[in-house]
């Protein structure tokens, strides 16, 4: 088994070619992982540190809108999880264009290169930003997509072009949409490491509006865990909500991180709400539940986790804020 890894040096892909390569994901063993990244802010080279020298990986610097590369790159492979993207939502309120031309356009060629090649299986990594806001319950696969920020219509058009490429051309592509993501190795601009960093060196830590803004979170581990459920099990052309079952409110996620560092409010600074800025979102996890899916990490023992993780790993994430330069 030949698999393909675009966005591979990133948060959510590193730690999918690390567990692949682990060897703890059953009948994939022996499969051999091709991490295909731009290394741009966010993929980072020290998050494949661990598996680096293993004999089953290689890495290809590029980028998925690059036509002639991914002629040469994707025939080797029989599969493709991807998980390039432009993921910021603050950085798409500033720079749309980029998140079209990565999430739009290079899925685009990313498609075509694997439909040209004869691949079997894509799964394509989205997220519940897709569907919007719901004030309540939780969304299903089937509700429509209704995207308020830059970022997540981009990913609405990604998911769109897979089920058009899967209508068309049959080609079996599957999307997962995931809530909210913490873990080690995240990218020190999201609202968990940002958090955790700050309070590391004493500073203040941003809350948006009034923080009553409600995420679904889901640990690293939970999600890649789903998405490898999909490719072993799942179908073409259809998508699977992947959730973590635990809602907070951003005040109730900030009240946790201070208590992590026994601080009070007066390390918190109250921003102007974010354009566009979504209400709440929650994912129906019923279709992935059918097929064995269910996350595992408790909340808490996670939380505690990526704490004691930034702490030990300051040379980590100084380079990323440009600290140990």
């Amino acid at each position: 088994m030949r698999i393909l890894v675009p966005g591979g040096a990133g948060f959510i892909g590193s730690h999918y070619v690390r567990s692949l390569l682990s060897g703890i994901y059953p009948g994939y063993e022996d499969a051999r992982v091709t991490v295909l990244d731009k290394l741009t802010y966010a993929g980072n080279m020290a998050n494949l540190r661990p598996v680096a020298g293993h004999p089953r990986f290689a890495f290809v610097r590029g980028d998925i809108t690059d036509v002639r590369l991914l002629a040469d790159v994707v025939p080797e492979h029989d599969v493709i999880v991807n998980f390039a993207a432009e993921t910021h939502v603050d950085r798409s309120i500033t720079a749309a264009g980029d998140f079209v031309v990565t999430n739009v356009h290079g899925t685009q060629r990313l498609l075509q290169a694997a439909l040209d090649a004869g691949v079997r299986t894509v799964v394509q990594i989205s997220t519940d930003e897709v569907y919007g806001s719901i004030a309540a319950g939780s969304w299903t696969e089937s509700e429509p997509l209704l995207p308020n920020s830059p970022y997540s219509a981009a990913k609405a058009g990604a998911d769109l072009l897979c089920r058009a490429y899967h209508r068309t051309h049959g080609l079996d592509v599957r999307v997962t949409r995931c809530s909210n993501n913490y873990g080690p190795y995240q990218y020190p601009e999201k609202v968990i490491p940002l958090f955790v960093t700050n309070l590391i060196d004493g500073d203040r830590v941003p809350l948006y509006g009034d923080g009553q803004h409600v995420r679904e979170w889901l640990h690293v581990d939970d999600h890649c865990r789903g998405i490898q459920l999909v490719l072993d099990k799942g179908e073409g052309g259809e998508v699977y909500n992947i959730g973590g079952g635990v809602e907070l409110t951003n005040r109730e996620l900030t009240e946790r991180l201070l208590a992590a560092f026994d601080v009070g409010w007066e390390m918190v600074d109250h921003m102007p709400d974010r354009l566009g800025h979504d209400r709440r979102y929650s994912v129906d996890s019923g279709k992935i539940r059918a097929i064995g899916y269910g996350p595992r990490t408790d909340f808490d023992e996670g939380l505690a986790e990526v704490v004691r993780w930034y702490r030990d790993h300051q040379d980590w994430w100084r380079r990323l804020k440009g600290e140990g330069r």
